[in-house]
């Protein structure tokens, strides 16, 4: 889990079939002494994970990645220049229990990742 540490959601709304939130990324996590010294970056995996996190933390609810059909990872977020980030989810409950996500993290004009995906809820 990355929420709390690495970075934090400080504005989070829920409409039907779409999250709106804005998070801070630490520029001083651990993260980024090996990616990349002198020059951090968000990992990709991460930006996957934030999206991830922001939809359980609407959800209230655990979720598990299945599918990533399309990933785009357009810009670099350096957490020196840029540690705000506005996420737009876009979802959308299938069946049996998935939920189809289309998500941008952006600042801005400037657009750093996209992702197309399905995500899996429990079983109660």
């Amino acid at each position: 889990m990355l929420s709390g540490d690495f970075f934090y959601i400080t504005s989070l709304e829920r409409a039907e079939g779409r999250i709106n939130a804005v998070l801070e990324i630490n520029p001083n996590h651990k993260i980024f002494d090996g990616h990349f010294p002198g020059w951090p970056v968000v990992p990709g995996v991460c930006m996957m994970q934030v999206v991830k996190e922001i939809l359980e933390s609407a959800l209230s609810k655990a979720t598990r990645l299945i599918n990533a059909g399309q990933l785009k990872f357009l810009t670099v977020i350096d957490p020196r220049e840029t540690n705000t980030i506005h996420a737009e989810l876009k979802y959308s409950q299938v069946d049996d229990g998935r939920i189809k996500v289309s998500a941008v993290l952006a600042n801005g004009p400037v657009t750093y990742f996209k992702m197309n995906g399905v995500f899996l809820l429990p079983e109660n």
